[in-house]
């Protein structure tokens, strides 16, 4: 019996989006199956057998390794694949020996942000990467106007509550020392002007909520000059200048790979998590098994 798949899945998988914005196309009705409309995003599917087509255009699996590249996204720069105000996008500034593969963003920075982003026609990395049971961190140097009270700095360490209602996890923070910068975010070693002194914070999150660094710094009049993303699990974006892109090496995709694996990859033998997965299950079974005999003999 041939394998079949969700049809967000089978999209993800021939690089055609994410799961997430596949769910969006079959809402939208702009995906077909063997010439009819899909009408539900569970629809199970068996590549390479039935005909799938988005907006009218066959779906191909994809014939070729999967790409994995690390793009240093600049200011007013929106990471989709698409902007229906026509502003530029992460895709891009994608350059001209990838264009041809249809790559996408594993997960978004806003608009006025910067710094390291994924892209990828993996769609089931994609997938968790920016699922949050991960909990992949993300590490921002965050330059902050003015001063930083110990208290703001506790206010987020403990998890602080939105405006909007939404409770936050712990975040990590740290005061990067020795450090003086100007109102354009370039970092120096000497005195800044009179008015001109901010605070850089490096924050990690575990959390994917929507401008989160932005709307917590609003909740506590803080005034944010410029926010950069410099990592994302094991990725680091490094010395890179703003637009830039590069393919990510081996040794970072098995990271990657590794830091937001399932069950299904350490039970294909990735060592250690297998082992201790399979002693937790004889030790659960065992006990079940003496309470059994327990209750049996009374």
């Amino acid at each position: 019996m041939e394998k079949t798949v969700r049809i967000n899945k089978a999209l993800a998988d021939a690089g055609v989006c994410s799961r997430r914005r596949a769910d969006e196309l079959i809402a939208a009705g702009r995906v077909s199956v063997n010439g009819e409309p899909v009408a539900s995003p569970g629809l199970q599917v068996t590549p390479g057998t039935d005909k799938l087509e988005v907006d009218g255009k066959p779906v191909q699996p994809i014939a070729q390794a999967p790409c994995y590249l690390l793009l240093n996204k600049p200011v007013r720069v929106v990471s989709t694949a698409y902007d229906p105000e026509g502003r530029t996008t992460v895709l891009d500034l994608v350059p001209a020996k990838w264009k041809a593969r249809r790559l996408y963003p594993a997960g978004r920075l806003d608009f006025f942000s910067e710094g390291l982003v994924l892209l990828t026609d993996d769609g089931e990395l994609t997938n968790r990467v920016v699922h949050p049971r991960h909990h992949m961190p993300r590490v921002y140097h965050v330059l902050i106007r003015g001063g930083v009270s110990d208290r703001a700095l506790d206010v987020m360490r403990k998890g602080m509550t939105l405006a909007e209602g939404e409770k936050l996890a712990p975040v990590e923070i740290r005061v990067l020392p020795g450090q003086v910068h100007d109102l354009s975010g370039v970092s120096r070693n000497a005195e800044a002007p009179a008015g001109q002194r901010g605070t850089l914070l490096e924050m990690t999150l575990h959390q994917g909520l929507n401008r989160q660094i932005r709307r917590m710094c609003r909740d506590l009049h803080l005034t944010i000059l410029r926010l950069v993303r410099v990592a994302q699990g094991p990725l680091r974006l490094g010395v890179m200048k703003p637009g830039e892109a590069r393919e990510l090496t081996p040794a970072e995709v098995a990271a990657l790979k590794k830091s937001c694996g399932d069950v299904r990859e350490n039970w294909r033998g990735e060592g250690k998590v297998c082992g201790s997965c399979l002693k937790n299950v004889i030790t659960i079974c065992s006990l079940m098994k003496i309470v059994f005999d327990l209750f049996s003999g009374s």
